[in-house]
């Protein structure tokens, strides 16, 4: 399941009851307007928007009378969620999204400052698994009252399902039951990772996510501001990088990470055909001087 995870810098959530269509910004109660809007002027910008409710039945309200609205930025050291209330999501398309996305939030809001955001993957018209198996996740961890459970439009990745962000430090899971979940969020408490089931961090790219990984299972690092993906080259092949992995100790690795296709064919989703998804492995590490 490593370096699988979606690619988002920094997340833009918006409170969105009622049902879902496949591509939820423009197939849900949400003005089909705001949603195209707010999807371009998220696009090339490290800023991710998605669709929340919350778990379990509930009334499907057309025009609800307001909207949560997270915003959470996922940079190593640096993470943070902000969070409002808004009448009209349509407000949403005047943020600065490239400033979102480089890490400055403009004041938006007020510090988000409950526990971790739990966002686990819902969406069935995107895919059934993530309703037949996010959903029950979902209500768990809402009803256990540990963590600020939603349900999530989208994660990618839905042959991994159960699927879980956690915010703000935007590490994503695959195959997560109850106690796994329970794990993670009382780790993001404290600040730390867990390996286990960890698909990645949205900060970094796929080869990022894959280094990352690699290095905190090698030299046990579980803080999550201790690493940062500080370059990542590309070989002429097109299917293998280069990256350099530094600690906030003085530490750096050096990262060979390879392209392959998963073997043996597996479908890429519940209802699609036998397929070899792309895999990124760590396939070398080497301690380097921490250089930048």
């Amino acid at each position: 399941m490593g370096a699988t995870a979606a690619t988002a810098r920094t997340w833009l959530l918006v409170e969105q009851p009622g049902p879902w269509g496949r591509k939820a910004l423009t197939g849900s109660r949400l003005d089909p307007a705001v949603g195209r809007a707010l999807d371009r002027a998220a696009d090339g910008t490290g800023v991710r928007v998605a669709l929340i409710r919350r778990p379990g039945r509930h009334a499907d309200l057309h025009t609800p009378a307001s909207h949560r609205v997270y915003l959470a930025h996922t940079a190593p050291g640096d993470a943070w969620v902000r969070t409002d209330t808004l009448a009209d999501p349509a407000e949403l398309t005047a943020l600065d999204f490239t400033a979102l996305g480089a890490g400055s939030h403009g004041g938006f809001g007020t510090a988000h400052a409950g526990p971790p955001l739990a966002l686990v993957c819902t969406n069935g018209r995107r895919d059934r698994c993530c309703a037949v198996n996010g959903r029950p996740l979902a209500a768990e961890l809402a009803a256990s009252g540990g963590a600020d459970a939603w349900e999530v439009t989208h994660l990618g990745g839905h042959r991994f399902s159960p699927t879980m962000l956690v915010l703000p430090y935007g590490y994503t899971y695959g195959r997560v039951d109850g106690r796994l979940a329970k794990d993670v969020l009382e780790a993001a408490r404290t600040g730390r990772i867990v390996l286990d089931g960890c698909r990645g961090r949205s900060a970094w790219d796929r080869p990022g996510q894959a280094a990352d990984l690699a290095v905190r299972a090698l030299a046990g690092v579980d803080l999550e501001g201790a690493l940062t993906v500080r370059r990542t080259v590309a070989a002429p092949d097109g299917g293998s990088w280069s990256v350099l992995v530094a600690h906030t100790d003085g530490r750096a690795w050096e990262v060979a990470v390879t392209q392959s296709a998963a073997r043996p064919p597996r479908p890429e989703s519940c209802d699609g055909p036998l397929g070899s998804p792309a895999t990124l492995t760590a396939t070398g590490l080497t301690a380097v001087s921490g250089r930048s």
